[in-house]
């Protein structure tokens, strides 16, 4: 049988749909699946064993969008099952181009919150007529054993978040943890596009605290490398972010600093030694990408200090 799957945008919410695609697979052992999305999400399935083709949705970049759609829906070829986890027009256009009798499209079946794992597995169950419960991540390729055995262990910071700055945390107070641990961890600053100068502004930090032994890494790694280096760290701290679900998924002992979002639905999912740092504001959650009240206490009241107190619980 063969299913093609549009999987989200972004690599925080893709990684969340892993549980359930690994339950779809468990259903359907000999399952053949089309995964279909952006470059950064379809890197998580490059060594699924079930995946045996991989559409990037390019449909933005060039030309008649409508057109490129049509022309990626015709690529698939012949499937069984179409399934996507987006919700839009788009997303609409392209199944019907699949020309698939059964395609299904995610759905918010519960309003109270839940995580959004739950809801990926949610739309799965209610769509293929199954009852699973959805287990952990799972991203195929890359194992955390490596970790294990690094000497020194290494400390990954996370101070960028794509969303928008009011989910970001400060460098100065990254900084401060990251002095704070360097007799015990290397440091290695992560950052994807646009993040540079937040990683930067740390690195200046550790530089006048007269901390050598750091990486900063902001910009400078390709996908596969991001995976890797979030792979192989002991400690990981970062705020609501792709980044952070990677973690979950290789089961780095975390800490993430919540502020705007809601991290019932999106913290770490099945992590064991996965921690959150929340100062549960009356203005929080907004979901604002930039704080509407300006003075964005969710995040600045979070000092060093909590931080390294929830450390201790996991390390």
């Amino acid at each position: 049988m063969i299913f093609f799957i549009e999987i989200p945008t972004w690599l925080g919410d893709a990684v969340m749909t892993t549980p359930a695609i690994e339950n779809i697979v468990k259903t359907y052992p000999d399952a053949q699946l089309i995964i279909y999305g952006s470059f950064v999400s379809t890197r998580l399935f490059i060594h699924h064993p079930n995946v045996i083709k991989i559409i990037l949705d390019e449909s933005k970049q060039g030309g008649f969008r409508y057109l490129n759609l049509y022309r990626d829906a015709k690529s698939a070829g012949q499937v069984d099952i179409a399934l996507s986890f987006r919700r839009n027009f788009t997303t609409q256009y392209l199944l019907f181009f699949i020309g698939v009798k059964r395609s299904y499209v995610y759905k918010r079946y519960v309003k109270k919150e839940i995580h959004q794992v739950k809801r990926y597995n949610d739309f799965i169950n209610r769509s293929l007529g199954l009852n699973t419960q959805p287990t952990k991540l799972k991203i195929y390729g890359h194992s955390s054993s490596e970790a294990q055995a690094t000497h020194p262990k290494v400390l990954g910071l996370n101070p960028g978040a794509t969303y928008g700055s009011a989910k970001r945390w400060y460098p100065e107070e990254f900084a401060k943890v990251a002095t704070e641990l360097s007799s015990e961890y290397d440091i290695v600053i992560f950052g994807g596009p646009n993040e540079d100068e937040i990683a930067a502004d740390i690195e200046k930090i550790l530089i006048s605290n007269g901390v050598k032994n750091y990486r900063n890494l902001a910009t400078k790694t390709t996908v596969k490398e991001l995976f890797e280096g979030i792979a192989s760290l002991d400690l990981f701290v970062t705020n609501d972010s792709g980044p952070m679900h990677l973690a979950a998924a290789y089961q780095v002992p975390t800490v993430t600093i919540f502020g705007p979002t809601r991290y019932t639905e999106t913290n770490q999912w099945m992590n064991e030694k996965g921690v959150i740092v929340t100062k549960d504001l009356e203005c929080a959650p907004c979901m604002k990408r930039v704080c509407p009240l300006g003075h964005h206490n969710c995040m600045k009241l979070v000092t060093a200090q909590d931080v390294l107190d929830k450390i201790k619980e996991i390390t």
